[in-house]
């Protein structure tokens, strides 16, 4: 069994998350959560609401309300929309409402600073007269120093992927009221990313470092690590704010400073991970996860957070070296970041109401329909999107026709010709063509979900599901049942292998669709024995065993219910009508 400690990106507690988040670091995690559950091993699923930052004070002041009152409102919020989605989380928190986060978080910084990874500097910052208060990275705009591209963030460059430095941007504005913001100088402390590089950041990522390994980095992670690591410069912790993870006290100069929020929110993950262990009565129980150089980190991230988590997360990892009580900490291990996932042609963007409403949603769709529709469009390569049209054929022509549909014609077939219960058989249809073809699709799943390839897993499931529609459609049991008594034994044969590879979906959708698989076990009735929360005893690729004869069946029902054409219709005009 091994520990595998998974991570999903921290959500700002600033507004809604929608579709495209899900699809970037949500679900593709808690997809991969439950499969290695199901697998027998050792997970930790971490993550918690992002509550510091500029962002949050500026957006609470606007509203006249607390910052704690303000974060409390999306915590909730968000909270309630993973639910929704039936995305869980073994430890779930917020930098703000772990009671160990702040404390947590000025210990990364004194180490490094005693270590000297951490630099103290007067320099200049971008200040907004008109707001009275310094701007942080994301609230600047201007033309890139790299590739001249005149809408490139304070921080990176949406065209060309650089990780740039604010004070480099070419005719700055701020993004809040459009004013021209001015420099002004001020102390702030520095994290010596060129020094981390050097002490060990550099042979990590290369794979050179047999003490921290990890498997192969996808593409565009690689690529964009890369291009970071020919250039890295030190980067900003600090900031003047009134809301944060003040620094630790006796540091002089330190007044009216809080940690920067891209430095205080990853260390989110290991203060949760603290609270969660003091939760189970073990305070120590984090150590196991974090210390333990047997156990795996994985990293769900957007794209728009590799340099964190990639680059400036796996710094502060390794800056601390023995200092937490002689031992280390583990690096990460994969980092499957995603691209964007977009909207009917168009980004997601709540403010102009290009958005679904996900209530209105999850009142009217089945919650499995959007996870496996997600799933079957996931930006792992190259930007994607969800389509009405899309989310339609999912439902209707894979879900509903495909899994559903053979569900029912077996079951319903069991109970008219089995009186409900599972006839006898004797494996003589294992051979048969269309079951291998069925068995070496369904043994793809968990290959492809272990490659981070879900999109993959979520067509093999189908490719599963086509050859046994085919296998039923030839071996036409109907027609059996007006034999003699060899077609009558051939029949039973026919509809207990059907039940046995209905039984082994109900496994193998499960982390896709886990509500539509419990339903699929309650209408197989005893012949879906146990809970179904594990892999099965088979091997994947290998047929699945024998159902007790006897054993009595449920009643079939609707596992997908379709979609029409005038639904559709009716949410592509109301998704226009929003922002026209």
């Amino acid at each position: 069994m091994t520990r595998y400690l998974v991570t999903s990106a921290l959500p700002y507690a600033n507004g809604p998350i929608h579709f495209g988040h899900v699809a970037g670091a949500y679900l593709p995690a808690d997809v991969y959560a439950r499969w290695l559950r199901m697998k027998g091993e050792e997970v930790l699923h971490v993550c918690g609401t992002d509550e510091h930052g500029v962002a949050i004070t500026l957006q609470a002041d606007q509203e006249g309300k607390s910052y704690r009152d303000y974060v409390d409102h999306w915590h909730e919020d968000i909270t309630a929309f993973f639910k929704r989605f039936r995305i869980s989380f073994d430890a779930w928190s917020g930098t703000a409402r772990c009671g160990v986060h702040a404390e947590t978080s000025q210990k990364f910084f004194s180490t490094l600073l005693e270590k000297g990874f951490v630099t103290e500097r007067t320099a200049s910052q971008w200040y907004s007269e008109s707001l009275d208060r310094f701007l942080p990275d994301r609230y600047l705009q201007g033309g890139c120093p790299e590739c001249s591209h005149p809408e490139a963030r304070g921080d990176e460059c949406p065209a060309c992927g650089a990780w740039i430095d604010a004070n480099q941007l070419t005719d700055p504005v701020c993004t809040i009221d459009g004013s021209k913001p001015v420099l002004r100088e001020t102390l702030h402390w520095y994290l010596d990313l060129p020094a981390l590089q050097e002490a060990g950041l550099a042979s990590w990522y290369e794979g050179t470092d047999a003490q921290h390994p990890h498997r192969a980095w996808k593409p565009n992670v690689a690529g964009h690590v890369t291009a970071m690591l020919k250039d890295l410069k030190e980067r900003p912790i600090t900031r003047d704010l009134p809301w944060g993870v003040p620094l630790p006290e006796g540091l002089e100069g330190s007044e009216g400073k809080v940690l920067y929020v891209w430095f205080d929110a990853p260390i989110g993950y290991l203060s949760a991970t603290m609270e969660w262990a003091e939760a189970q009565g073990d305070p120590d129980a984090w150590k196991a996860w974090w210390q333990d150089p047997e156990s795996r980190l994985v990293h769900f991230i957007g794209k728009d957070n590799i340099a964190f988590h990639a680059v400036v997360f796996p710094s502060m990892l390794l800056g601390q070296g023995d200092s937490w009580e002689g031992k280390e900490f583990i690096l990460p291990w994969a980092v499957p970041a995603n691209e964007f996932y977009n909207l009917q042609g168009r980004k997601f963007s709540t403010s102009k109401g290009w958005r679904l409403d996900s209530d209105a949603f999850f009142e009217t769709y089945s919650t499995d329909a959007a996870r496996f529709h997600l799933l079957m469009t996931l930006p792992e390569t190259a930007d994607s999107e969800f389509t009405w049209e899309g989310f339609q054929a999912t439902n209707n022509s894979l879900l509903a026709d495909k899994l559903g549909n053979f569900a029912s014609r077996v079951l319903k077939f069991a109970a008219k010709s089995f009186e409900g219960k599972a006839p006898s058989s004797e494996g003589g249809l294992d051979s048969h063509p269309s079951l291998a073809e069925a068995d070496a699709a369904l043994g793809e799943i968990g290959v492809r979900i272990e490659n981070f390839e879900f999109r993959a897993a979520a067509q093999a499931l189908m490719k599963g599901c086509d050859a046994l529609n085919t296998f039923f459609d030839v071996q036409a049991p109907w027609k059996l049942t007006k034999g003699d008594a060899s077609d009558l034994n051939l029949c039973g044969e026919v509809v207990e292998r059907c039940l046995a590879y209905l039984e082994l979906l109900s496994r193998r959708m499960g982390p896709f669709c886990p509500d539509s698989a419990d339903c699929l076990r309650t209408m197989l009735g005893e012949a879906a024995a146990g809970s179904g929360k594990d892999w099965g005893p088979e091997s994947d690729g290998q047929p699945p065993s024998r159902i007790a004869t006897g054993a009595i069946l449920g009643e079939a029902g609707v596992l997908f219910r379709k979609i029409e054409n005038d639904a559709i219709q009716e949410e592509i005009s109301r998704l226009e009508s929003a922002v026209s």
